[in-house]
């Protein structure tokens, strides 16, 4: 078959294309990627980018006319393409809007009128706002506090009713927070490791108790893997959730994170808290335990201690982030010095 990978460039992205491609080598992939601020094509191995069963093109989601051609040639679609940093969000939604809506409604008219087999939508967990069950079921109330996840939400439910009225196979796939390898540097870990090395301070919003669902990417991309490949008659037109079941609030990844790197308390630096910021997120893991025969293998420590490990030996494709893209630097400078 061939598939197609939008925002493939990206972290989550980036790491299916690997392990699809090592799982599936006489398969192929199609990576359709805008390759904004936080793609890179330095995600991909250069075994990745020589193979013959691999193919990258340079584009827009919202570009109809390409949309449409590539997706007349592909079986199946992934799509991770997305603006996805709350903080910018808050600053300037216009992107958001625009390519995490519209983009995926071109991709949706795109899939209808040149029917593919599955369309597998990569939501988030930030949909859901605040916890007011635990853990959080995908049939909790959509209640997003940001720009970027009711730009997410909204896609969510597109995706959701061209299934319904078009019939697209789609599946809705809200995944909690990843992490591990090639995540850009201005998610939590990511900051936080790579200041940490630097000996810079770690900007924790307020009281550092707001807790996540932390998800290691590899076992997230094993999950979407058998979404990808899964029975399509028992998952279309299905919402899963993807986590652990466990939460752990900010203090504890940035103690952990010190920790491991043998780096004083002291750099520690508590800011003004972020507008809208969601207190606790949760995810139940019944569903996805029952439709896809899935658990996240990697625990936290075990994660956080791969992660901090790739940083710390990959010093140069982070530094090339941090201190190469203007883009990068100035926000960093301006949204940090306000809170």
């Amino acid at each position: 078959m061939t598939i197609l990978v939008t925002g493939g460039a990206g972290f989550i992205g980036s790491n299916f294309v690997r392990l699809f491609m090592k799982k599936n080598p006489a398969d192929k992939i199609v990576v359709l990627d805008a390759l904004t601020y936080c793609g890179n094509m330095e995600n991909f191995t250069k075994e990745t980018l020589d193979s013959d069963n691999f193919e990258f093109i340079h584009g827009d989601i919202r570009d109809e006319g390409l949309v449409a051609k590539v997706t007349a040639r592909v079986d199946r679609v992934i799509h991770f393409a997305a603006e996805t940093h709350i903080d910018r969000s808050i600053d300037n939604s216009d992107p958001f809007i625009s390519t995490d809506v519209k983009g995926t409604q071109v991709l949706l008219e795109a899939a209808r009128k040149h029917p593919v087999e599955r369309f597998i939508h990569i939501s988030t967990s930030e949909v859901y706002g605040d916890a007011e069950e635990i853990p959080m079921t995908e049939e909790h109330p959509l209640k997003p506090k940001s720009p970027y996840a009711a730009a997410k939400c909204g896609a969510d439910r597109l995706a959701y009713a061209y299934y319904v009225t078009h019939k697209v196979p789609t599946i809705i796939i809200r995944p909690f927070n990843n992490y591990g390898p090639n995540q850009f540097p201005e998610k939590l870990i990511p900051l936080f490791v790579t200041n940490a090395i630097e000996d810079k301070e770690l900007p924790v919003y307020g009281t550092g108790k707001n807790t996540r669902d932390w998800l290691f990417v590899e076992d997230c991309c094993e999950a979407l893997y058998s979404v990808m490949t899964g029975d399509l008659q028992a998952l279309r037109g299905e919402v899963i959730n993807l986590g652990t079941g466990k939460d752990y609030d900010v203090l504890t990844i940035t103690g952990s994170v010190l920790e491991h790197l043998g780096k004083p308390g002291d750099l520690i630096r508590h800011v003004g808290d972020r507008p809208g910021h969601v207190e606790r997120l949760i995810s139940s893991t019944e569903k996805a335990k029952g439709l896809l025969q899935w658990e996240p293998r990697v625990v936290l420590e075990d994660g956080l201690a791969k992660t901090v490990d790739w940083f710390a030996e990959n010093t140069e494709w982070w530094k090339k982030i941090k201190e190469g893209r203007r883009e990068y630097q100035d926000f960093y400078k301006e949204w940090y010095s306000r809170l």
